[in-house]
């Protein structure tokens, strides 16, 4: 069977990564990002490369949108240009972008109304998991629209879980990133503490990175330290977003994030300080033991 058409909204650090590695494994595939030059080394993979979102998913059997943040989602898909009104009936439509759940939610309803099937389908992951087909998809939907699925979840990523209905997968990525945000926080506080404390700041960092916290986001934030490099695999300004839908998501279910507060104002600060660009990781540079 002929593999089906896939459309790609939005050419960042996941998008890219995401259309590359369609590209490489035979799959049609269209892009649609809102700065052209970002399409133009698809265009020279093979990839057709769309003037609008409608344009890009006109022509797909599978639309996947990986943007920033809520206003970014609803720019690709609604309006006139939009991708839900080039959709056809009976296409798949895939929010893998971390958004609100209210959001996704809305946005599912309206691919019904257009006749598609939707999926929340957000990833676990960074640059390198993309590019090489290793992400880990978390997703939200019907049975029916997962299937249809399968096949491109299996070149995209190492492994698929289906967690129950629509938002679901949104709702558990929200979770995921505001546990990794406080925790980076926390260890940007600690090497603080480190070095107000006078302590040897390389030997302690080793004693941290062989305790039981030595997550593996601890881990890339101490490689990220030694080798000065916070280029960015996950944008700290994107961390900070996920923070602050996931605070307010908690307070729709009438619960109060008493942790995540506070890391989100560690990375408010962090972002005001230039970082937001850099890897997440660059929040350990904005918090000092004069703070």
């Amino acid at each position: 069977m002929s593999k089906p058409h896939v459309a790609i909204l939005g050419l960042g650090i996941m998008g890219s990564g995401m259309a590359a590695r369609l590209l490489s494994t035979g799959f049609p595939v269209s892009v649609f990002n809102r700065s052209r030059e970002k399409s133009e080394p698809f265009s020279k993979a093979g990839a057709f490369v769309a003037d609008s979102p409608r344009e890009a998913a006109s022509s797909s059997d599978i639309v996947i949108s990986m943007v920033a943040d809520d206003a970014a989602s609803r720019g690709v898909w609604l309006g006139e240009g939009g991708a839900l009104a080039g959709a056809a009936r009976g296409s798949l439509l895939i929010e893998s972008s971390t958004l609100g759940v209210a959001w996704v939610r809305e946005l599912a309803a309206l691919a019904v109304q257009r006749g598609c099937e939707f999926l929340d389908a957000p990833v676990t992951g960074t640059k390198p998991h993309a590019a090489s087909g290793e992400l880990f998809f978390m997703v939200g939907g019907s049975d029916a629209a997962l299937a249809k699925a399968r096949d491109v979840f299996a070149v995209l990523g190492r492994e698929t879980i289906h967690l129950g209905p629509t938002g679901s997968g949104a709702l558990i990525k929200l979770i995921n990133n505001f546990v990794c945000g406080v925790q980076a926080a926390s260890f940007a506080e600690a090497l603080a503490l480190v070095s107000a404390g006078g302590l040897d700041r390389d030997k302690c960092i080793t004693v941290l990175s062989n305790s039981a916290l030595a997550s593996p986001l601890i881990k890339r934030m101490v490689a990220s330290m030694a080798a000065d490099d916070f280029s960015p695999n996950f944008p700290l300004k994107l961390m900070t977003k996920d923070i602050g839908y996931a605070i307010h998501e908690a307070s729709d279910n009438g619960l109060a994030l008493r942790t995540a507060a506070p890391a989100l104002e560690v990375f408010k600060n962090a972002v005001a300080e230039g970082l937001g660009d850099q890897d997440f990781s660059a929040v350990l540079k904005s918090v000092k033991p004069s703070q």
